[in-house]
């Protein structure tokens, strides 16, 4: 329980520090929305070549864009925990007797919220545009992205307590970012891929996680690569908890 309300705590006060700076959950919904309008009518084109996936344009590239919004926004938070860290406001609550694993957990939760949202008004504008794709699927794969954001979330804030600066957190993210994004197959499948990209690009736990949110939205919610999305999904986020917790543990030390 104590940890519970610590994890709640926490959780408001980062909201309240969100909701007080609209613009920059209004940013983060932007570069998503843009490659909607922008780029999204391009694959109409494509529908139909050997290699492309079945079902319309809508229903591949979206569910790349809420993995793309899920992880470049979750990325990123740590920048602003350098800032708290600077202004000492980290070694106040290192102080107090609240759980460190709530500490994180707060702030992850806070990310996964704003995440959800933003996923929302990226889901109208999509439908807007002409996806079509079962509700029951979409929700799915909703909660899968909010998971594979919390995950990078965490790892984000694990980041920013070891380098503490924001050159350090901006090496660190932009050499993942850009590798994660070019093998993950969000903007076009992987399956137009050469086949030695195909193979390297199996590597990336995203590319698993983008073919089974495009599965989702097809429907077929029972397909194996649902299956291996999940449990790449739940690998994530094991994986990026553990990492910012222990941080958060062996800073307060």
């Amino acid at each position: 329980m104590r940890f519970l309300s610590d994890t709640w705590v926490i959780f408001t006060r980062s909201m309240r520090l969100s909701l007080r700076n609209v613009v920059w959950l209004v940013i983060g919904i932007t570069q998503p929305l843009l490659y909607l309008a922008l780029f999204g009518p391009l694959l109409k084109r494509i529908v139909g070549l050997h290699g492309f996936p079945r079902g319309n344009s809508w229903q591949i590239f979206t569910p790349g864009l809420l993995v793309q919004l899920g992880i470049f926004g979750a990325l990123f938070v740590g920048f602003n925990l350098i800032a708290e860290l600077r202004a000492g406001v980290i070694e106040r609550m290192r102080v107090t007797p609240a759980s460190r694993m709530a500490l994180l957990a707060g702030r992850v939760l806070r990310d996964v919220v704003v995440l959800a949202v933003q996923s929302m008004i990226l889901l109208a504008a999509a439908f807007a545009f002409g996806l079509r794709a079962p509700i029951g699927g979409v929700i799915l794969a909703v909660l899968l992205v909010a998971a594979v954001g919390a995950a990078f979330a965490a790892g984000s804030y694990a980041v920013a307590l070891r380098t503490r600066t924001e050159e350090g957190m901006a090496s660190v993210t932009n050499s993942l970012a850009v590798p994660l994004l070019l093998l993950s197959g969000i903007l076009l499948p992987m399956t137009l891929a050469p086949g030695w990209l195909r193979f390297i690009a199996n590597v990336n736990p995203v590319k698993h996680i983008v073919d089974a949110m495009r599965a989702l939205f097809l429907g077929h919610v029972g397909s194996g690569t649902v299956g291996v999305g999940v449990l790449v999904g739940i690998a994530l986020i094991v994986a990026g908890m553990t990492f910012g917790t222990r941080t958060f543990q062996r800073e307060s030390e």
